[in-house]
């Protein structure tokens, strides 16, 4: 059952259009990530979903009932933003009651939904501090506990890990991840950080100039992207391409052989379904999924080596001048301006 649906959405500043025509179902309970880069519609599309910007055209339902025409604090939505956005002279628990009392909700009542929400985020011992006093970490709680309290049908996250340190940045997200499981709300979430949205994701939305590119969930996305973008968004180091042309293809269509900077192989994901035999294509292999072969087909000059601890990350240059990455658990014994070969497994690739 949808919680959230989006229906034809359309947003303009002017003669420029931010949101394109966006479709969307986001179900009861599932934990939706928004995704893509900077300028490509996440934060307005969630701020439309909240009522924070006013719809072009289209059509935003929640919980069965169209709020188009609701303020915010009619959808039955709760918003957590990048910035913590606390009252500075108000201590933790007046910042998490002051929604509450607003409601003109009886104040036994707003004192049990505060210390049920400080308990779920294990801050009882903050409520008497004011935010100055407060970490970066402690008052992005304090953000989400406001949320909590309101008990919305849906939770809107804007970014609200941006501003953490990497570190606090990890411990956060597992403790959202956690809040989730434990509250089972629908939640919306933006980011920029795909491994925010792998981690965290039930389904992933990736978005580009106000267009969704593909919606699914964090593994298909990774393993099968609908197109060449979404395959260089998700995934660190990103997919390597190499430009050729398309041999054979299958009866079926769904694979394909190329031929291309040196590379030929047949059994690839074909992902393009319109392309004939001899069209330009590119082929798409993961880092992760090359093998160091003294025998491989694809060979490059080494020019950078990033040795990161539990991954080492290898910079090439192929004959054709085109730069790839190779990325290995191990830590290979490789030096600069070496020249090695590669093999891979034809089936983990996709041509585009």
């Amino acid at each position: 059952m949808a919680q959230v649906e989006l229906n034809h959405v359309m947003k303009s500043f002017g003669k420029t259009d931010v949101i394109r025509d966006v479709n969307l179902e986001i179900n009861k309970g599932e934990f939706v990530v928004f995704v893509g880069p900077s300028g490509c519609g996440k934060s307005t599309l969630l701020r439309l979903i909240a009522g924070l910007e006013t719809l072009s055209s289209g059509e935003i339902i929640i919980a069965d009932r169209p709020v188009m025409d609701l303020p915010p604090s009619e959808r039955g939505i709760a918003m957590v933003f990048q910035s913590y956005a606390l009252y500075p002279h108000m201590t933790v628990y007046h910042n998490m009651a002051f929604s509450l009392s607003l409601q003109k909700m009886s104040k036994a009542e707003i004192k049990e939904r505060v210390e049920a929400a400080a308990k779920i985020l294990q801050m009882e011992h903050l409520l008497d501090r004011r935010p100055a006093a407060l970490s970066g970490g402690q008052r992005q709680r304090v953000a989400i506990g406001r949320a909590i309290v309101r008990n919305p049908d849906v939770f809107l996250f804007d970014e609200p890990l941006s501003n953490l340190d990497a570190a606090l940045r990890h411990e956060t997200r597992v403790e959202i991840a956690k809040l989730h499981k434990q509250l089972g709300a629908t939640t919306v979430y933006v980011t920029h950080d795909q491994v925010e949205a792998m981690t965290l994701a039930d389904k992933i939305v990736v978005l580009k100039d106000g267009q969704v590119m593909q919606v699914g969930a964090p593994m298909e996305l990774f393993n099968r992207p609908a197109n060449e973008f979404v395959a260089s968004f998700l995934g660190s180091p990103k997919m390597n391409f190499f430009e050729g042309k398309l041999g054979t293809i299958a009866g079926d269509t769904s694979t394909a052989a190329f031929a291309g900077e040196g590379i030929a192989c047949d059994g690839v994901r074909l992902v393009s379904q319109n392309k004939a035999q001899g069209a330009a294509a590119k082929l798409g292999i993961r880092p992760q999924h090359l093998r160091l072969d003294p025998n491989g087909q694809l060979s490059g000059t080494i020019t950078l080596i990033e040795r990161l601890g539990t991954e080492t990350v290898v910079e090439l240059n192929n004959a054709d001048n085109t730069v790839f990455r190779f990325a290995s658990p191990d830590s290979p014994d490789l030096e600069l301006g070496q020249t090695v070969s590669f093999s891979f497994d034809p089936t983990l690739a996709h041509l585009f």
